[in-house]
This record gives structure tokens, C-alpha cells and sequence, in this order.
């Protein structure tokens, strides 16, 4: 069915959609003016993550930020029982506030949607758009650990009742999580996440909702009722635009850096 006036959804949509079917042949060069990037990374990680992606980025003249959050990957060594949601919140809000950033695209992947969620009610009037990766959209007042599956809920709450500082990493990764040729790689790379994390309440006042350019992307070979859940909800809701990233893992940026930094030039 056509539709003679498309809103800016179903264009931007539509783009995103035929151009990971078809490979996103249209080069990176292609797009406009260089952009600022906050790249925030997923639980047990780290801004390492990123940096496939990030050199893609900048490559295009843009200016990227992959910081890490606090106790975890070059700054584990930090944690403690003290690092919380709140922790994480502070440290995207204060890479924003030092590095002056303004007009910045924030994505946030898996995990970080609660910390950036909350994070955009301090610096939302720096922020022209957000894409949320695979990521969380938690509402205010829940907990983390309620949105997890059974499994990693079940090991979140048992290393609390033991008295653990992190999350324990898992020994194996499975191909939904991330390529094969990649799992010892970031199984060396991984930390244990704060547990605090998760059992703190997100604080937010719906910042996230207001973001005049919202785009939501599933990776749907992993699966994950809660992701399953916000891509829905994202999807019919016209203030946002969504995209699926097929044929990779949990771990796009590893698994298809290419495609995903095209996307995100895209979304930005």
C-alpha cells in the first residue's frame, strides 16, 4: 500500500529496513555533515566493545565517545558493592557535561538503556537523537533484574544472596550472543557487572519518550522476551522508527560493524 505523504517514521523506517536487506550498499561517505556519537555499552562490558564501530565513525570525520562504566573493563578495578544504577547513571551524564558535548546521538546497548534512560533526564537538551540497541526500556521505578530471562535473573539473585561484588561471566558465549571467531576474544574482555546495577530501581521521568529522534533496533537472532517487548511497543508508537540488524549476534558491533555504523550514520 502506498502512502503519498510518509511521515518522517516510515521514511526513515523504510530506509533503514531495505538498506540492511540489501547489505546497505549505499557507502558511509554518502551521508552528511560528521556527527558526535556516546557510544554506551552493554552489561559485563566495556568501551572496548565499541571500538570497530568507533574507527568506522571516525573515519567519517565524526566524533565519538565510548566510555566505561565504573567497575567494569580498565575500571573493574573500582568496583564495589557501592557501584549502583545511580553510578552508571552519573557516568554518562558526566562524560556529556566534560566533553561539552551537544547535539550528540546516544546509543545505548543491552544493559544501557536503564543508565542512559535515566541519564537523558539530566542531559536530554544535549542530545538530537538516541538509538536504542537490543537495549532495555525499563519504566520508572522497576528494577533491572525483573527484566532479565529466568536464567540470568536466577544468577543475579544468587550472587547477591552470596555476597558478590559482580555478576560471575559466563565460560561459554553462544553465536546469538556473538560469532564464534570473536567468543575468546571478549570472553578475555569480560567483567563482572555490579550487581547493584540490577536491583536498584530506575529513576527517571520519561526523558527517553520526549527525544525528538528515537529509533529502536532488534537484533532478532538473540533472543530476549524484554528486547522482543520494547521493539514492539516501539513499533507502534509513531514518535519512533525501527530497524532490524539480521544474520549477527547480541554483539552486532563485533559481529557486523560495517553495517551497524552505516546504520547508525543513518539514525543519528
Amino acid at each position: 500500500m502506498t502512502n503519498a505523504n510518509p511521515t518522517r517514521r516510515a521514511v526513515v523506517a523504510g530506509g533503514m529496513a531495505a538498506a540492511a536487506g540489501a547489505g546497505l550498499a549505499r557507502p558511509a561517505s554518502a551521508q552528511s555533515a560528521a556527527k558526535t556519537f556516546l557510544l554506551v555499552h552493554g552489561a559485563a562490558c566495556g568501551g572496548w566493545i565499541w571500538r570497530r564501530v568507533a574507527d568506522l565513525l571516525e573515519k567519517q570525520g565524526c566524533k565519538v565517545f565510548a566510555p566505561t562504566f565504573t567497575g567494569l573493563g580498565e575500571r573493574s578495578h573500582l568496583l564495589t558493592k557501592a557501584v549502583g544504577l545511580d553510578t552508571h547513571v552519573t557516568d554518562v551524564v558526566n562524560v556529556v557535561r566534560w566533553e561539552s558535548l551537544d547535539e550528540l546521538c546516544l546509543v545505548a546497548h543491552s544493559y544501557a538503556g536503564g543508565p542512559c534512560a535515566a541519564a537523558l533526564d539530566a542531559v536530554g537538551d544535549k542530545v538530537a537523537s538516541v538509538v536504542w540497541l537490543d537495549a532495555f526500556k525499563p519504566e520508572d521505578g522497576r528494577k533491572l533484574v525483573d527484566l532479565v530471562a529466568e536464567p540470568a535473573r536466577k544468577a543475579i539473585e544468587s550472587a547477591a544472596a552470596n555476597g558478590e561484588l559482580g555478576i560471575p561471566t559466563p565460560a561459554s558465549l553462544p553465536p546469538s550472543f556473538v560469532n564464534p571467531r570473536d567468543e575468546a576474544f571478549v570472553r578475555s574482555k569480560l567483567t563482572p557487572h555490579p550487581i547493584a546495577t540490577y536491583m536498584q530501581p530506575l529513576r527517571t521521568a520519561g526523558a527517553l519518550e520526549k527525544a525528538a529522534k528515537k529509533t529502536y533496533v532488534r537484533l532478532p537472532n538473540f533472543p530476549n522476551p524484554a528486547f522482543d517487548k520494547a521493539y514492539a511497543a516501539c513499533k507502534a508508537d509513531p514518535s519512533w522508527s525501527t530497524a532490524e540488524l539480521a544474520d549477527c549476534g547480541h554483539l552486532a558491533m563485533l559481529d557486523a560493524p560495517e553495517r551497524l555504523a552505516e546504520l547508525l550514520l543513518r539514525a543519528a
